[in-house]
């Protein structure tokens, strides 16, 4: 190569050079900044919480309501809803029905269970309660050990029959209509229903849900052959007499169940008369067993009022037939409690059917909720035709004309081909009759009850109700459009299953304390004497004497004929020291109540323990001789004449302490 020819890039040769090499770093990605850690943990609590959502709607979407499979959802909602603080104590009828029943507390035999009532009282004694399987499973779980005996570990008796009793309503639904949806619903309202709290909530409530428990079975039997049906109803119907005898509605509820569901539910072979026949007789003969029990065991002469006379027309000479050989008990009559029992027939039917009514309305909304409803809370109508009345005659006949018109409708739907359409309107029609029917027992139209209503009574027509609405909820749910808003039946079904929750919830609450129960009480019905009484009480058992004087003289003033208010509120002015203000509400209440042995023992004791007895005694000896046989005469006569040898009232008669047990 010349010097004259051209060089190239390729031919060129660098000299080497000493200077050191210079490396360029690698230009690096920008770094995001690292999110807080609050936001990262909310991000990870977010992505749980939806994993969690849509596990749960897969289990509810994707599986059918069998009862093993609604058993527990049910269980968590009865328990997120209705258990009750671990601190209780024994409330309202808990003491008396617990810690005062010599059979659960082991003071009598084992085998005594059928002589004994709910309150473990002999015959001769009992207030009308005849239940020994909840008197039973309480003495069981009495002797496990003493934690057990504690209201908070009793009261979850109710909670898993509860859980049962909604799975149980969730079979029965999705067993007539073999819809998802729609057995999903009815056992969603039932368990979340806030008007049965009481029952749930409050240990004596196990009567309620035991009984309903046998009516549910009984219900779901009817999906049975025929060789096994009758046999299956007998047994659970036995189970729920045994437990409350309002089961009673259990046998035309049956019969009619029967006769509408046994096309659909036995299509080969219907023969529903005959089923609706099997399943009546079934329930007949558990209703029999119950009363020959209770006749042999646990005899009681009926009040005279409910006696067949002469010249009664046969309706009402068979209805006492019946009482007669049921032999209905003489129940409590106090009109504190049921003001009902002094108004003629005819205000009586009207009171019943407005609080009827009203009942309905609270299983609905339930805005109001309360553990007592006494006098005058509800009081005797002033009118016989009156809204609530009529609302009340109307919810009682129309539902079951409307149950009768859905039934030829499932009929006619059924015929023509439309078995879903004809499954939701049996189930419509069953629901629609059973809600009258159960409640009727406890309306105080048939007999007169010692409660003019409680919460607890809506517990089996509860059931009912949420059979109807499951089929209205199913139906809104497979709407586009509500009232012109997109997918308006999931807004209007979640809205009322949160508020029934939310006051479910908020009304177990009330049940932290005695305390606690009858304050929440005293404001859901300023009205009741009787509220107001209690919440003086449970004051004055915490030495708060000034609240519990306010609160006794609310129930003086509500009812100024109860002697019991009257001997309370003198009774907390004599704590305090102003005996002089106590003698003149002492003596009205000694008057009103002249056989009142426990509040004439009260008053008379305080009157000796403040050494005021001596200065009264001209007194008592003339209240004494103006009442003669009377407790009253004798108490009176007997404290000013051995009232020191015996420390005041005789010790035998002195009335129980609160929160006691029986004395020997």
């Amino acid at each position: 190569m010349t010097s004259s020819e051209p060089t190239t890039d390729a031919d060129r040769v660098e000299e080497p050079s000493d200077a050191p090499a210079i490396e360029l770093p690698e230009r690096a990605e920008p770094v995001p900044p690292r999110p807080p850690r609050l936001r990262r943990w909310l991000v990870a609590v977010g992505g749980w919480a939806r994993s969690f959502a849509v596990s749960i709607a897969d289990y509810f979407r994707m599986r059918d309501p069998t009862f093993r499979v609604a058993l527990l959802p049910s269980l968590v909602v009865s328990a997120l809803l209705f258990v009750r603080s671990p601190f209780s104590n024994y409330i309202f009828d808990e003491q008396e029905a617990l810690l005062a029943n010599p059979y659960v507390n082991g003071r009598i035999a084992f085998r005594a269970v059928l002589t004994r009532d709910f309150w473990g009282l002999p015959h001769d004694r009992s207030i009308g309660s005849y239940r020994p399987l909840p008197n039973v499973i309480w003495r069981a779980v009495w002797q496990i050990h003493p934690v057990f005996r504690h209201p908070w570990a009793l009261h979850w008796i109710n909670i898993v029959v509860h859980a049962l009793n909604a799975a149980l309503v969730a079979r029965i639904a999705f067993g007539l209509t073999k819809d998802r949806t729609t057995g999903w619903l009815a056992g969603a309202v039932f368990a979340t229903s806030a008007v049965l709290t009481e029952a749930v909530t409050g240990v004596v409530g196990i009567a309620d849900v035991l009984g309903a428990l046998g009516v549910f079975g009984a219900v779901l039997a009817l999906e049975a052959s025929l060789v096994w049906m009758p046999f299956l109803v007998f047994a659970s119907a036995t189970v729920g007499f045994f437990s409350k005898e309002s089961t009673l509605v259990a046998l035309p509820i049956l019969a009619f169940a029967a006769l509408t569901a046994a096309p659909l539910q036995h299509p080969k072979r219907p023969l529903a008369a005959l089923r609706a026949l099997l399943a009546l007789g079934a329930g007949a003969a558990a209703l029999v067993l119950y009363t020959e029990t209770r006749r042999r065991y646990f005899p009681s002469e009926p009040p005279t009022a409910l006696l067949a006379t002469p010249g009664e027309p046969f309706v009402a000479r068979t209805f006492h037939a019946f009482l007669h050989w049921f032999q209905q008990p003489r129940l409590p009559q106090d009109p504190i409690n049921n003001p009902l029992i002094n108004a003629d027939v005819p205000h009586r039917i009207a009171g019943a059917l407005g609080v009827y009514a009203s009942g309905v309305g609270q299983v609905l909304v339930p805005v109001t909720l309360s553990g007592d409803y006494s006098f005058p809370q509800e009081p005797i109508p002033a009118r016989v035709v009156g809204v609530r009345s009529i609302a009340g005659a109307a919810l009682l006949i129309l539902p079951l004309v409307a149950a009768f018109a859905a039934w030829i409708v499932a009929i006619v739907r059924r015929r023509a081909g439309n078995l879903s359409g004809a499954r939701a309107t049996t189930l419509l029609a069953i629901g629609l009759a059973w809600v009258p029917i159960a409640y009727f027992p406890h309306s105080n139209i048939p007999i007169l009850l010692p409660t003019v209503r409680a919460e607890r009574f809506w517990y089996l027509p509860a059931a009912g109700v949420a059979l109807v609405l499951a089929v209205v909820f199913a139906r809104l749910l497979r709407r586009e459009r509500l009232f012109g808003v997109a997918a308006g039946g999931v807004w209007v079904v979640a809205m009322f299953l949160a508020f029934q929750a939310t006051r479910a919830r908020m009304h177990a609450l009330d049940y932290a304390d005695d305390l606690v129960f009858w304050r929440a009480t005293a404001h859901a019905v300023p009205n009741s004497a009787k509220a107001h009484l209690n919440y003086g009480v449970m004051l004055g058992a915490r030495n708060e004497l000034g609240p519990r004087l306010v609160e006794n003289r609310k129930a003086m003033e509500l009812a100024p004929a109860w002697p019991m208010a009257h001997i309370y509120y003198a009774d907390t002015l004599c704590r305090l020291g102003r005996l002089q203000e106590a003698w003149p509400d002492y003596a009205t209440g000694f008057v009103l109540g002249p056989n009142d042995r426990n509040l004439i023992a009260l008053g008379l004791q305080c009157l000796w323990d403040h050494g005021d007895v001596p200065n009264r005694s001209k007194a008592l000896i003339k209240l004494s001789d103006e009442h003669p046989g009377t407790w009253l005469s004798y108490l009176a006569r007997d404290i000013v004449t051995n009232g020191t040898r015996e420390g005041g009232v005789d010790r035998k008669y002195r009335p129980r302490g609160y929160d006691e047990g029986p004395s020997d």
